[in-house]
């Protein structure tokens, strides 16, 4: 590898794969797909847009926001132009962000919607990341035009790299997550990210030949993109391999699996507490079929089995995941080994990478195929580790950074000698296999791989008037540890208050979520007075294996007991007892739940329950009896509904385009020869589009696809009752066994010939939503009843307002249809009518912004359909 930055490695890596897909990314309830060259042409945008708004080499951008295409533009148009990019995590506070904006005399701040609302007080000029496509390409959206560099023949024009960009030239500085006090930026060059490639590029050529067979390789990406080990395996890699990178900011469990599956994923990159709640899915299902033994037996009896043995053994979990899924990257903190140990066993391989951001994210990496168990890998070619007496890793090569950006002023990460002291404790076996042992320094990494300050914590805490003193330490939990304040308190001060006030001011992933009152009048402390952090971190990890009492103490009344499900469900996802609490017990501070912990919690409960829970009303839970109150409240126990995805596929679709001229047209036109009017509306639209109308009866989607012109026609999913459609797809148990094969036959019929799908009216509606953007995805235009039921007096039901979520989601035009005629005919207990009595009309297609308030978009289709 020949390159002197970054930006001549991308650029050649884009070029190469230009027409193959490299991200897809979900919004709303579509996935977006880009192309390496739309990602190439785009950053070369957004490079111009720097030259025009006068951000020259040297100069600094933020860029804060979710993984998306449109970021990694962002950072490669950065690149191109020798800018250096200061990124910013998702979950940062505003406050933070201003600071380190002015720190580094940030130019431009590239933020997401939700971001750009929130920093309108910061004085630098800002780019909404979402829009920057649109953004980009039109003048009116306050960008004049700019004009192109001479393109390149077969090359694109504006995508070459500033010619005086060098090796040592700064590429970026990455703000340690977490930190509150003064900022401190790593700063890394483009020679420390093209050592780290190197090695790396050099073990996959050898196995090209091979990916040919199952290319492309898709990375399912959880890790973010402001850290630098997501950036190596989402931006940095893939393009090596020529693979496709999906993007998802949901982490419940049962999403992820689902992803998997959709998207024919060949590798999860993750942090551990990820692969934690996978592992936990798959023993909760075990353990609502009743086979949680077998799954154990199978498990203990697969350690020493030939890897295909033990694919065979497992091989409906496989097909769970999609028979092409086969490996777990695992980074960002420490893997626990019964984890790692339970993949392998079920015939995956999990990879460990090692390293921190001062070492450009890789110090060593596990080969996917022969992995040294409970290893961290073997040291990466270029660089040198070594361990101190006490055990500490050390490092030095290409791949450690130039040094720390702060408000004191640069200085270097290294000794004099080169080394840089990881804080980290590790074992070096014969073979060269490095292990983690843990850790020397006092920053705890959480489960989510967030670093968390124990100075940041503290001083937050001493700002609270309860406070005499305190000490955070971490409490162990998988590998990883999260953060427990042990205070000293005044006049027997209220330490749950002191640490929820404190909390107010910290980011969601610093927060305590347990707290300890010293019961003595100082800490032990060493011969310069420091607190002795590890014997009081010694001392708390006991209490807490010791005893199950809550820091808050519950009352007496509402408390769950030991045989309670919702119980046992908190205990496995916490790691903490649930039982004996009171209903007003807090899921922060009682149970200590962090937001993956929620996320968690909330797919074991729908898992558990088969129900569908609003993701909004969760966030708002914040005691037990909150819990309880949704789960016999709002959520409604359902059945697992059927969605059927072959239906969208060749040769089903010739079929049932047979099937609609043969059979359902002619039985229309008999029927009754429907009046159509309106179809010049839909001249120049080739969909697709999101069709609605009135709902009078069962043979309302016929005179609906009759009217509809071919183009439409052809490529059109129905929404049905999903209760209904799921009763023939599972009939009762006692229907004897010539009903159900009746009720098993209309339901095929209905998927195959009218291209049906589930829509729950109670719940499971996300998953109806998320199908109709899968269809939309492949061109079909979706029909839906918004009235949810038959009109039973000729007039409008009042629009559910799950119709303007579904339409504010999938952002595509909604055409409004009405039906009139059919219910005097029905009333009248007709089954013919004649020619021209019903009558179908077709209004305007109308277009809503993504702003407009579901409920607003409800009110204004009602309009529409009454009008017509």
């Amino acid at each position: 590898m020949d390159f002197h930055s970054l930006a001549g490695f991308l650029v050649e890596q884009f070029r190469s794969h230009r027409d193959e897909c490299a991200y897809r990314q979900r919004r709303g309830y579509r996935t977006e797909s880009f192309t390496y060259g739309k990602v190439l042409d785009l950053a070369s945008r957004f490079a111009n847009e720097l030259d025009r708004r006068q951000i020259f080499r040297g100069d600094r951008v933020m860029i804060w926001g979710a993984n998306s295409a449109e970021w990694v533009a962002a950072f490669f148009g950065c690149v191109l132009r020798g800018v250096v990019v200061v990124p910013m995590d998702d979950a940062a506070s505003l406050d933070f962000v201003i600071r380190v904006a002015q720190q580094v005399d940030a130019k431009l701040l590239v933020a997401a919607h939700q971001h750009a609302e929130e920093c309108t007080s910061l004085a630098v000029p800002t780019l909404v990341l979402e829009d920057i496509e649109s953004a980009l390409a039109d003048p009116a959206a306050g960008n004049e035009l700019y004009e192109e560099p001479a393109s390149v023949p077969g090359r694109g024009p504006g995508v070459e790299p500033h010619p005086e960009i060098q090796p040592n030239a700064i590429l970026q500085i990455v703000f340690t997550s977490g930190t509150t006090a003064d900022p401190k930026g790593v700063v890394i060059t483009h020679a420390n990210v093209l050592a780290n490639i190197a090695p790396v590029e050099q073990q996959i050529r050898r196995y090209l030949k091979y990916e040919r067979l199952v290319h492309p390789i898709r990375f399912l990406n959880l890790l973010p993109l402001s850290h630098v080990f997501g950036q190596f395996l989402g931006m940095y890699l893939p393009p090596v391999l020529g693979g496709t990178v999906i993007f998802q900011e949901e982490l419940k469990p049962s999403e992820i699996v689902n992803t998997i599956q959709r998207e024919r994923v060949s590798v999860l990159v993750s942090v551990p507490r990820v692969l934690q709640s996978l592992k936990q899915k798959i023993e909760r299902d075990f353990e609502s079929d009743g086979r949680a033994g077998w799954l154990q037996q199978r498990l203990a009896a697969a350690k020493e089995k030939h890897f295909l043995r033990r694919w065979w053994t497992f091989r409906k979990i496989h097909k769970q995941f999609g028979w092409k899924f086969w490996a777990f990257i695992s980074g960002g903190a420490a893997l626990d080994p019964e984890t790692e140990e339970f993949w392998r066993r079920l015939g995956y391989a999990v990879i460990q990478g090692y390293g921190l951001t001062e070492t450009t994210s890789l110090i060593s990496l596990n080969h996917p195929f022969r992995t040294g168990q409970g290893s961290i890998g073997k040291v990466l070619a270029g660089r040198e580790v070594k361990l101190a007496p006490d055990g500490e890793i050390l490092v030095r090569g290409g791949g450690v950074a130039s040094g720390y950006w702060d408000i004191r002023g640069a200085h270097a990460v290294s000794d004099a000698e080169g080394w840089y002291r990881t804080g980290d404790i590790g074992e070096l076996d014969t073979e060269g296999n490095l292990y983690f042992k843990g850790r020397k320094k006092e920053v705890i990494v959480t489960p989510a791989g967030m670093n968390v300050y124990p100075d940041d914590l503290e001083a937050a805490l001493r700002r609270q008037t309860e406070v005499k003193d305190c000490v955070v330490v971490g409490v162990e939990r998988g590998g990883n540890a999260e953060p427990c304040a042990v205070l000293i308190l005044r006049n027997d001060g209220n330490a749950e208050q002191a640490v929820r006030r404190a909390n107010e001011s910290l980011a969601e992933f610093q927060r305590m979520r347990m707290w300890i009152a010293w019961p003595e009048e100082d800490f032990p402390r060493t011969s310069t007075q420091k607190p002795k952090r590890a014997l009081i971190a010694k001392l708390v990890q006991e209490r807490m294996q010791a005893s199950s009492a809550s820091t808050s103490p519950p009352n007496a009344r509402d408390r769950l007991g030991s045989g309670n499900e919702l119980a046992n469900l908190i205990e496995k996802v916490s790691g903490r007892p649930a039982t004996n609490l009171s209903g007003d017990a807090s899921l922060d501070s009682d149970l200590g739940l962090s937001s993956l912990d929620r996320v968690e919690l909330l797919g074991a409960l729908e898992d558990r329950y088969q129900v569908d829970l609003s993701e909004a009303r969760f966030s708002s839970v914040r005691t037990i009896g909150d819990l309880e109150k949704m789960l016999h409240g709002e959520a409604t126990a359902g059945k697992g509904y059927h969605y059927p995805h072959w239906s969208l596929r060749w040769p089903v679709t010739w079929l049932r385009l047979l099937a609609h001229y043969l059979l359902m047209r002619p039985a229309i036109l008999l029927l009754g020869w429907p009046r159509i009017e309106g179809r010049e509306n839909l001249r120049g639209m080739s969909g697709p589009l999101l069709v609605i109308s009135n709902h009078i009866d069962h043979v309302d989607p016929g005179f609906i696809l009759t009217a509809l012109p071919a183009r439409f026609r052809n490529h059109l999913a129905t929404a049905a009752g999903g209760e209904r459609l799921e009763s023939l797809r599972s009939p009762a148990p006692d229907r004897n066994l010539l009903a159900r094969m009746y009720d098993r036959t209309k339901w095929a019929m209905g998927v195959s010939l009218l291209n049906l799908f589930p829509l729950p009216r109670e719940s499971g509606f996300r998953r109806s939503f998320a199908y109709a953007g899968e269809a939309v995805d492949r061109g079909y235009s979706v029909l839906v009843f918004p009235e949810g039921r038959h009109t039973t007096d000729g007039k409008m039901n009042p629009f559910r307002s799950g119709i303007g979520l579904l339409a504010q989601n999938l952002g595509i035009p909604v055409l409004p249809m009405r039906i009139d005629g059919l219910f005097e005919r029905k009333q009248a207990g007709k089954k013919f009518a004649p020619p021209w009595t019903i009558r179908v009309r077709i209004g305007k297609p109308i277009k809503f912004s993504s702003e407009v308030a579901p409920e607003a978009i409800a009110a204004e289709l009602q309009r529409a359909v009454a009008k017509l």
